[in-house]
């Protein structure tokens, strides 16, 4: 459940007008996070609880700021987030989690997100974090997305037996340099389609769809 408190004094001018949409499986939490929102100038465009409504929904609503949810019943924030920024590149996600940790921060590094907060935050430092994020700052460390990559890239290549194949690794290192779906595609020469499979099952192996 998210906890709503805000404080009006911290920077409404500067988020005012910024489009919202809210993407998360729990109704509760979208509604928290919209009632947050909005009490902050914030403009909630829109919001849904599955993948695929979302992709549909997103192109047509032009947000400037998608919040996600990291575990969703179609799929994974991350899978969302990549798809989204391969076509539109200047819009930004935010990862919601329920952990503070490695784990979480990879997956907003494998997204391509700004970062991550963690869904059990009072409603004040969920909201900085938001505003930073809208106002084109990262909540991740400079560098980091590259250690992140290397790390998982490194422990799959000395595993004796990975669970990834051939394909699947050059895929990986690919996203650890940052390229979006679309670019990986044209990289690789793989469809687009097949580069999204791809990504799922990478996922999928390195245990990222198990956690919201």
């Amino acid at each position: 459940m998210l906890t709503v408190a805000t404080d009006p004094a911290i920077g409404n001018d500067v988020v005012g007008g910024t489009r919202v949409y809210i993407l998360d499986s729990h109704a509760l939490v979208r509604m928290g996070l919209r009632e947050l929102l909005e009490e902050a100038h914030f403009q909630v465009v829109g919001e849904s609880g599955s993948a695929s409504e979302a992709s549909s929904r997103i192109p047509e609503l032009h947000p400037d700021l998608v919040v996600i949810g990291a575990h969703l019943p179609d799929g994974t924030g991350i899978e969302v987030c990549r798809e989204i920024l391969a076509d539109n590149p200047g819009l930004r996600c935010l990862l919601l989690s329920s952990y503070d940790d490695d784990h979480a921060l990879s997956s907003a590094v494998l997204a391509g997100a700004a970062g991550y907060v963690l869904r059990q935050l009072p409603g004040t430092t969920l909201l900085e974090g938001i505003r930073k994020v809208a106002t084109g700052e990262s909540l991740l460390e400079p560098g980091i997305e590259r250690k992140v990559m290397e790390g998982l890239y490194q422990a799959q290549v000395n595993r004796r037996h990975s669970g990834l194949n051939a394909q699947e690794l050059r895929v990986l290192a690919l996203m650890g340099q940052g390229l979006t779906n679309s670019q990986i595609s044209e990289e690789t020469r793989f469809a687009r389609t097949a580069v999204k499979v791809q990504v799922a099952g990478i996922l999928a192996k390195l245990g990222f769809e198990l956690r919201g």
